[in-house]
């Protein structure tokens, strides 16, 4: 073989920027295989033309991008890496709003406390019969899913028509975040004495929900928006815990006003948290 246009592995790990111990194995996971080995020695050889691959996985490995991924988009074309790299920027700065907004909100805490921030009051919740649609999910599909979700539901209530009774809200079983899927559901309440929904599709259901206390807090603007919502709902757990009250069900957030922008300034909305008695004397 013509090994003028060949480089051994020292000097294209010089050129490339890559240790040797990790052009090997990157050679392993077939992420860039060299032009040649020699088969007595096992020394490897690449072309010279593969110090600019060499340079591209360098890159995508510092952006912490798998080495399974890096070899999928490197066996694609340019178009699909352009498009890999624009998604990885935005998870990238979503990934930094949210430690901002972490921080700022430890700070205020810190120097403020929670409760100088949200003013957590307690209201009574009457009985209210919903249409609820569920699904497990995360944060990144949230919005997605209670957009389709309340659409398909207030086409159900349309053709009733369903009175409501209040404004609609969501129900989240548990935490859900970037990190966290929980059970998540849409709830529209209605007047259980009216119009009752017929022909449910597949997956919404109607139900009954009791009299319960609401530890309550408020939020608008730019702090209803995620990851800035998250203190409110730390708030009102702080307070329910300082208290001594039991979490009774789980926490709902509800639409008190809402242009349908999470980030729209005139966007008003409530954590309200079913509590029990509390627990001590």
């Amino acid at each position: 073989m013509d090994r003028r246009n060949l480089l051994p592995i020292g000097q294209f790990s010089q050129a490339s920027g890559l240790s040797i111990t990790a052009l090997r194995h990157y050679d392993a996971s077939g992420a860039l295989v060299p032009a040649f080995v020699d088969p007595v020695s096992g020394y490897r050889y690449f072309r010279r033309d593969q110090v600019r691959t060499a340079q591209s996985i360098r890159a995508l490995r510092q952006l912490d991008i798998p080495v399974e991924e890096v070899r999928r988009l490197l066996g694609g074309g340019e178009e699909e890496l352009a498009a890999a790299l624009r998604a990885h920027l935005r998870a990238a700065e979503r990934r930094l709003e949210v430690q901002r907004s972490v921080v700022h909100s430890l700070l205020s805490r810190l120097t403020e406390g929670a409760g100088m921030t949200h003013r957590v009051t307690v209201r009574q919740g009457t009985a209210e019969r919903i249409l609820v649609r569920g699904a497990t999910l995360d944060n990144s599909g949230l919005h997605a899913f209670l957009r389709a979700a309340y659409q398909e539901m207030y086409e159900v209530a349309g053709r009733g028509p369903l009175a409501f009774t209040g404004p609609a809200f969501v129900r989240f079983h548990g935490v859900c975040d970037d990190e966290n899927e929980t059970l998540v559901e849409a709830c529209l309440p209605f007047w259980e004495d009216g119009a009752q929904p017929t022909g449910l599709p597949e997956g919404m259901t109607v139900r009954d929900l009791p009299e319960s206390t609401l530890a309550c807090t408020t939020v608008e603007g730019t702090a209803a928006a995620y990851p800035q919502i998250l203190g409110a709902y730390d708030a009102v757990a702080d307070w329910i815990t300082d208290h001594g009250f039991s979490f009774a069900g789980p926490v709902r957030l509800v639409y008190r006003r809402w242009t349908g922008t999470p980030d729209h300034p005139d966007n008003h909305l409530e954590i309200a948290w079913p509590i029990d008695e509390p627990t001590g004397d």
